[in-house]
């Protein structure tokens, strides 16, 4: 596990007298594998924010939902997750090809609580663990660097409310069509297997009326 703390932490912390705090707390939270106390608490949550680096040095984070135990923890070094059909941009996964570390935040905002991973990605087409994800198109494997809970006092509580309509699930036959792919200056970019469908869903819709649909949260 490389150091944690660069010289631009050092400063900080020597300006605000925190270094010997910082040494302490990473000795008491700073895991190089995931534990029995992180495990359950990874596997149980429904998001998680990722963070990767794009070809030009810029951070992207994302956010990832699905239903709750849709994170596998494969074993103590080895975090898996599905990636779902989403805009076709594939900031993430194509960040990840490019660059494999990154970091993830899970976040439990009832409780609060939270765990943060440092780690290296990758991605198999051929990952045996696709046929466990329904809906999944690709599975990312991250192999965890340092794993560490944050404090968390500024979370503020939240509570779930339901899962989206559009999380895949086992019953589903095939994943709920997002309403943006039926914006009518998309169609003729669509993908082949996806051309066509907004006639058979009862025609396309302007920009302007996906930005409605989205300030009333039906996008």
């Amino acid at each position: 596990m490389d150091e944690l703390y660069g010289e631009q932490h050092r400063l900080l912390q020597q300006e605000f007298d925190t270094t010997k705090l910082a040494d302490r707390v990473k000795e008491f939270i700073v895991s190089a594998e995931i534990t029995d106390e992180h495990k359950p608490f990874i596997e149980s949550r429904d998001m998680f924010f990722l963070s990767s680096i794009d070809h030009r040095g810029y951070p992207t984070c994302s956010h990832k939902g699905g239903e709750p135990g849709f994170i596998k923890v494969v074993n103590e070094k080895t975090i898996a997750f599905p990636s779902y059909d989403g805009n076709g941009m594939f900031l993430s996964l194509g960040n990840i090809n490019a660059s494999n570390k990154v970091g993830m935040l899970f976040i439990d905002f009832e409780t609060p609580h939270r765990i943060r991973v440092h780690g290296t990605a990758n991605i198999d087409r051929q990952d045996p663990l696709i046929k466990e994800f329904h809906g999944a198109e690709l599975v990312v494997r991250i192999k965890v660097t340092e794993i560490f809970v944050n404090c968390p006092r500024y979370i503020n509580k939240y509570q779930r409310v339901q899962s989206s309509k559009y999380t895949p699930k086992a019953d589903f036959e095939k994943p709920l069509t997002p309403k943006w792919k039926l914006i009518d200056g998309l169609q003729d970019v669509l993908p082949e297997k996806e051309k066509g469908m907004a006639e058979k869903l009862g025609g396309t819709i302007t920009p302007e009326e996906y930005g409605e649909l989205l300030g009333k949260g039906k996008g």
